[in-house]
């Protein structure tokens, strides 16, 4: 957390630098969380036209072309005291919201298995090799249902951790759980698919590669694998593996 916020005269200077902002260069209130005199980790409103405040798209991306991603820049940005979100102490105020992401992101990565596996299964029952559709070799079926399987113990996961939410009984880690798995196995899937079609594969005319990888950035936005893993293994052990 470089990005600060020193108080002066009723109002906050912000300076620092945020890093893959989505919509970062088109909303026009951007969510800034900053390190103050204290130590203390605080929310902020930053208004589009503030002065010091800019934003720059980032380009030259291979995945999620179609999302806006931006910088953010600070510099002796003056926010007026009333822009403090009231109530936020500490990182774990920035990190409350990112459950809702993460369950989003679990029902996400299945929509994506799902296309990439039925545009495999589709093309290997019509691709013809050796006189017969490669669809009837057994390592293509081997890897037909290794997908589907994936895709249904994926879906199963989501549809209990929903009900877990319905009854306010569903904690973090469940959902890191699920962000875990269905990004890793989704993107598993997607390497499987896009080998399938053999060199269509690489082809846009075709989904997999494009999820493929949309898919690298899903299994590492709103936490990484590794991440996610060492939050599951502190819960069931009780011991802390982070530092």
């Amino acid at each position: 957390m470089r990005t600060t916020a020193v108080k002066d005269r009723g109002r906050y200077l912000l300076n620092g630098r945020k890093m893959w902002i989505t919509n970062g260069s088109i909303a026009d209130v951007a969510v800034v969380w900053a390190k103050t005199q204290d130590g203390q980790i605080r929310g902020f409103l930053v208004e589009k036209g503030m002065s010091g405040f800019s934003a720059r798209l980032i380009e030259r991306k291979f995945s999620l072309r179609a999302s806006v991603t931006s910088v953010l820049n600070f510099d002796n940005v003056a926010v007026p005291e009333e822009n403090l979100l009231p109530g936020t102490q500490g990182l774990k105020s920035a990190l409350m919201c990112l459950n809702e992401a993460r369950y989003g992101i679990a029902w996400g990565s299945v929509g994506a298995a799902i296309a990439c596996y039925e545009a495999a299964l589709n093309y290997a029952k019509s691709r013809i090799q050796f006189k017969a559709p490669i669809a009837s070799f057994q390592l293509v079926q081997r890897k037909l249902v290794r997908m589907l399987t994936e895709i249904t113990k994926a879906q199963l996961l989501c549809i209990r951790l929903g009900r877990l939410k319905d009854e306010g009984r569903a904690r973090h880690t469940h959902i890191s759980l699920a962000k875990m798995n269905n990004a890793s196995e989704a993107l598993k899937i997607a390497r499987s698919a896009r080998d399938i079609l053999g060199a269509n594969g690489i082809s846009l005319g075709y989904p997999p590669i494009r999820h493929m990888l949309n898919l690298e950035t899903v299994n590492t936005y709103e936490g990484t694998e590794d991440i996610h893993m060492l939050a599951i293994g502190r819960d069931i052990t009780g011991i802390d593996a982070f530092s």
